[in-house]
């Protein structure tokens, strides 16, 4: 291997890797079924260097659009571009690291640990399924995970269900993503958690990050960190105004390093949310690495997948997973994997369902529309304060097509917009 090794041909992978069972259900729900899909990326140089990154095409900050202009180029002249996106980008630092003989992490900087926390992350669930999964993620060696704490699930149960499944040292990180909506709705929900579940360690996103002066209320009137996405706001705004404890950080390389040193200069910790299999964790643990305030346990639901697309197990002992130290990413992409998920067209089509919330009182809404997302259905629907933020009692089940006419009538109101059903 040579340090003048041209790239000859980038290879596109498409796969299509399922849950694991014992979420697939919520997560077609939640429309995070879509997170399945995954292009890997497979670079091949003139000195027979193989290397390999992955997209996750439904969430990933920058699909691959453009990979004709690397053919002919060395890696480590545009391992740096962030605009080449994910997969590839991920792939160039790992053939780079392998020319070089060293790990991915010897490219980016001093090392500052050797170990990385890392947290067991699942999308929007009900009380009894994030209770199972807290199980698992404690069999699995970790010692917190992150929950979507939304509206339509009653965040009081989940919290009490996982705490009281969970060792004493298992901690719970909660992301709002802004449900809460402002300091009024705010402050006596989570201060009646942090209260009642000392496990609590961290409020994502409570309420809009832009509105400054509010967060930065709210910080004062809650004991919990908050953290919000770096860039939300100008980080310079963010940390002279002191509106939140510590960040979510995203993206390519590039911005990773750059917004982390900036946290760091401020004195603040983070947490590294990079989604995908084995080969995007990876790359954040390389991450984490060498960035001496990624503090926070790194975000990245490989546990997810059915595969995580390498040879063996990421192991996580004691809510930390160690940083490869062979050349590149360090890790053997199982090439019988690549095979049995490949896939010429993603499908993601499902069965006619609905979506049924219920509060305590009787009251039933009815949604057609499953994706969890801005733009949403179920989404503005809470955003406009069309039922209660965060009322005890509250449910969310999936319904399936039992064929009948009822069941197709509802359906074509829900597609409309959602259906209440009063209490009777």
């Amino acid at each position: 291997m040579t340090a003048t090794a041209k790239i000859t041909d980038v290879e596109r992978i498409l796969l299509v890797i399922p849950m694991v069972d014992r979420v697939r259900r919520e997560m077609e729900r939640a429309n995070i079924h879509r997170w399945s899909e995954s292009e890997i990326i497979r670079l091949t140089l003139d000195d027979g260097t193989v290397a390999y990154g992955e997209t996750i095409q439904n969430y990933t900050w920058g699909r691959v659009d453009d990979t004709d202009r690397v053919i002919g180029q060395s890696p480590f002249d545009l391992m740096w571009d962030d605009s080449l996106g994910a997969g590839l980008q991920m792939a160039l630092f790992d053939a780079a690291g392998k020319i070089a003989g060293v790990p991915v992490h010897r490219l980016l900087g001093p090392k500052v640990r050797d170990w990385c926390p890392v947290s067991f992350w699942d999308h929007d669930m009900g009380p009894s399924a994030y209770e199972a999964e807290a199980r698992v993620a404690v069999d699995l060696g970790f010692t917190s995970i992150k929950i979507k704490t939304r509206p339509w699930h009653d965040v009081y149960a989940t919290v009490q269900r996982i705490s009281d499944a969970t060792p004493d040292w298992f901690h719970i990180d909660c992301d709002w993503n802004d449900f809460l909506l402002d300091v009024s709705t705010a402050v006596p929900v989570l201060r009646e958690l942090e209260n009642d579940f000392p496990k609590i360690a961290i409020w994502e996103g409570p309420m809009q990050a832009n509105d400054v002066a509010g967060n930065r209320l709210l910080r004062e009137k809650v004991r919990t960190p908050i953290a919000h996405h770096y860039g939300s706001v100008p980080g310079s705004v963010a940390i002279q105004q002191g509106y939140c404890d510590g960040f979510v950080i995203a993206g390519g390389v590039t911005n990773v390093l750059r917004s982390g040193i900036s946290a760091a200069t401020a004195n603040m910790p983070f947490f590294i949310q990079m989604v995908g299999t084995g080969l995007t964790t990876t790359m954040a643990l390389h991450l984490g690495a060498v960035l001496s305030h990624a503090q926070w346990p790194a975000i990245n639901c490989h546990e997810l997948y059915g595969h995580n697309l390498l040879d063996q197990r990421i192991p996580v002992v004691g809510g930390y997973a160690q940083t490869p130290e062979a050349p590149g990413l360090g890790i053997i992409i199982d090439e019988s994997a690549l095979d049995t998920y490949r896939v010429d067209v993603a499908d993601f089509s499902l069965p006619r369902r609905l979506i049924r919330y219920s509060r305590a009182n009787g009251v039933r809404v009815y949604f057609a529309d499953t994706s969890f997302s801005q733009g949403s259905s179920m989404w503005d629907y809470w955003r406009t304060a069309n039922q209660p933020i965060y009322e005890r009692g509250v449910a969310t089940a999936y319904l399936d097509d039992d064929g009948s006419a009822d069941f197709a009538d509802l359906y074509k109101r829900a597609k409309a917009a959602p259906v209440l059903s009063p209490a009777t």
